[in-house]
């Protein structure tokens, strides 16, 4: 998630909206926060049916707090795109909750706060969003009162939003609500020239900010001790009139007295070696600040701003914490390419991104979002780096390009002319990760605009952060290639015909690890009988599958020389042995006989196999057997023979098929008999899917998961 360029404090953002109208957001946030006793809060308005929340109103607070949610995609894990989502009420209910559900959020506030998200949506439509925050004194549960306030307020807005709607009345944006509310008679009660006297009397520094840290009153103590004069003071932010201050460490004291609403304290060092002490009282109209000399100061001394450094922009810094804790959840390129179309983009406001990398000195596609015709960026694809696009510049060189309009781009690459993309303005990022390029980010805008230097610089930054994540997803990705091309390669790629029998196989690597592993399964058309075979070595790395490889090529020599199912499973595990493996293996190998209907079996601790009748009656086939291969040199491996006339289906399948957390082996073996047992006359390929359904759609697998079924034809 990141920050939008930082917006005028108490202005709703630049929009294609301006305030009109009976302000119907701001009356309804407000009385929402009177009911609840909610001291700040913000409404947002989803346009049309785009996976979009954008911040139309906020009270309480400065904009530039929740900067990084001005504009957020429905899909992003933060409590107003969860309320919309799954339409319902979310409470956080403290800075513990926060860390623990939303960390992002928590990154970037960590203050003691409470939180509710509701959705403002009718049965048939969602409008947007409303959140309100309270200080760390509210209770840790919502009362039954606030949430039957809050809902109903929602509902109502809703209503009010759905009328506007259908008189095709467009309800807009408007201005922040920071204004300071009354002073409770202080002015009758002492005069407001008496009040002023007598702060002025006071022997420490007095000031007053608003909400958005503006000086209102400073006495003359204070001007004194910061050394700078009172006129000065009035009408600017405290740490941009003294230059001491500017520190972003002295402004997130200030921001986490308003978020808590509790008193905060700091000392700073006035040059050359004078250090105050500084103390904040905050309200929801804004802070008292007192300042003192420091008796002793125990802390190591902060170095001095710079001349000439420009006042540190908070919400720069929200959106590098925000956007860094979002990129660490990232794996792979398609993560990533999704992390800036769900979350980035929504929030700098552009319509199109493309992610580009490099190959052999050629243009590489990785992946692009938003592009209305998808060839008007696929078509730089294999584009040499020498070629005269802003794309390949971008990668070749690593300098930022940034184009405000169609005539500046084609100005400077006039082949760009010949087939626009549609787009009116774009951002070309490089991706610099380790001092050396991975790639460019493409960000294009659906109007003319003008990049200031601030959204420059906070676009640069944000490329940093993506070049990190985008260089460990390409890593990802190679590995992830080259486990799948081996896992390919040590398994059959498919199972041969045989005559009087029907085979189909299932292979579903964990999703742990490398997504690779040592279960195996192959189908043996040896004569004169053939052979099938099923397997799992333990583990789930390459080691794994290399010994697996092993197995699976010892089994068909075995088979192929003649040997009988019990001397094939000896000869394998004195193999296993002989290779000094510490990993250990199963194994269930059958000869087959489909004309006489009939199957010779030898265990080697694995799973028992499922044999469904023609009556749809489903069977665990209590093999006799051996221990698991590689334990004991001298072990035998006796046979069972059973029937498999036509119509039977065998089932032989791994532990990943049936070992799940908290589920009794037993009740897991009766569970997988049942769905054979219902699903038996089926075809194949179709009972195949049937079985391991639920583990294809999971997006956790534990264990790899493999499966092979037999069904004799009944007309042969």
């Amino acid at each position: 998630m990141v920050a939008v360029p930082e917006q005028t404090s108490g202005q709703a953002p630049a929009a294609a909206w301006a305030p009109v109208g009976r302000p119907l957001l701001s009356l309804a946030l407000t009385s929402m926060m009177d009911a609840v006793g909610a001291h700040s809060g913000a409404v947002y308005l989803r346009p049309g049916d785009a996976p979009v929340l954008e911040m139309a109103v906020m009270a309480g607070l400065p904009r530039s707090f929740a900067a990084p949610w001005e504009r957020v995609g429905l899909s992003a894990p933060i409590p107003v795109a969860e309320a919309v989502r799954e339409r319902r009420l979310v409470w956080v209910g403290g800075q513990e909750d926060m860390a623990r559900r939303y960390p992002r959020i928590a990154v970037v506030l960590p203050y003691p706060f409470a939180l509710v998200a509701l959705p403002v949506a009718t049965a048939s439509r969602v409008y947007g969003a409303v959140f309100l925050t309270w200080p760390g004194s509210h209770p840790s549960e919502l009362s039954d009162r606030e949430r039957r306030e809050l809902t109903s307020a929602c509902e109502r807005l809703a209503l009010r939003l759905e009328r506007a709607a259908a008189r095709n009345h467009a309800v807009l944006a408007e201005s922040d609500l920071l204004e300071a509310g009354p002073l409770g008679g202080v002015s009758d009660t002492l005069g407001s020239l008496e009040a002023a006297r007598m702060v002025a009397r006071l022997p420490y520094g007095m000031c007053s900010l608003d909400l958005s840290g503006r000086v209102g009153f400073a006495n003359a103590a204070a001007s004194e001790l910061l050394g700078v004069p009172v006129g000065e003071l009035l009408g600017s932010q405290l740490w941009a009139s003294v230059p001491w201050l500017n520190d972003p460490m002295y402004e997130e004291r200030y921001r986490a007295a308003l978020i808590s609403q509790d008193a905060t304290s700091f000392v700073a060092l006035r040059p050359p070696s004078e250090w105050l002490s500084f103390r904040l009282y905050p309200s929801t109209t804004g802070i008292s600040v007192r300042i003192s000399r420091a008796r002793a100061v125990s802390e190591m001394r902060p170095a001095a701003p710079r001349p000439g450094d420009a006042p540190t922009r908070l919400v720069s810094m929200s959106q590098a914490l925000s956007m860094a804790g979002a990129l660490t959840e990232t794996v792979s390129v398609r993560d990533v390419l999704g992390l800036i179309a769900d979350e980035i983009a929504p929030a700098v406001g552009c319509q199109a991104l493309a992610l580009l990398g490099t190959r052999a000195g050629r243009l590489r596609v990785l992946g692009h979002h938003g592009y209305p015709d998808p060839h008007s960026v696929e078509r730089f694809d294999g584009l040499p780096l020498s070629a005269p696009t802003p794309g390949t510049h971008a990668v070749a060189h690593g300098v930022p390009a940034f184009f405000d309009s169609r005539e500046q781009l084609e100005r400077l690459y006039p082949a760009r002319h010949v087939s626009p993309d549609g787009f009116a303005a774009w951002a070309y990022l490089p991706l610099i990760a380790s001092g050396r390029p991975v790639g460019a980010c493409v960000l294009a805008y659906a109007e003319a605009r003008r990049f200031s230097t601030h959204e420059r610089a906070v676009l640069a930054s944000l490329a940093g952060l993506i070049a990190q994540a985008l260089d460990r997803a390409l890593l990802y990705d190679v590995k992830h290639q080259l486990a799948h091309g081996l896992q390919a390669a040590l398994l059959p790629p498919s199972l041969p015909s045989l005559a009087g029998l029907e085979a189909t196989a299932r292979y579903l690597p964990a999703t742990r690890g490398m997504e690779i592993g040592g279960d195996f399964y192959d189908l043996v058309p040896s004569a004169p009988l053939p052979a099938a075979v099923i397997g799992d070595v333990q583990g789930h790395n390459v080691t794994a599958a290399g010994l697996m490889g092993q197995i699976r090529t010892a089994v068909r020599a075995y088979t192929t020389v003649g040997q009988a199912p019990g001397e094939v499973m000896r000869s394998t595990n004195r193999l296993l042995i002989d290779l000094g493996s510490e990993l250990l293996a199963s194994c269930l190998y059958l000869r087959l006989d489909p004309a006489r209907g009939r199957a010779v079996m030898a265990r080697a601790g694995h799973p028992p196999p499922l044999l469904r009748r023609p009556d749809g009656r489903v069977r665990v086939l209590d093999l006799a057997g051996g221990p698991l291969l590689g334990i004991d040199g001298t072990a035998t491996y006796p046979t069972t023979e059973v029937e498999l006339g036509g119509g039977c289906v065998l089932a032989l399948y791994t532990d990943g098929l049936i070992e799940r957390p908290g589920v009794d082996i037993e009740d897991a073996v009766a569970d997988l008999g049942g769905r054979l047992g219902a699903a038996g006359d089926r075809p194949l390929e179709e009972l195949a899917d049937e079985l391991v359904g639920h583990y294809a759609t999971a997006e956790e697998r534990i264990d790899d998961v493999a499966l092979l079924l037999l069904r004799p034809r009944e007309d042969e």
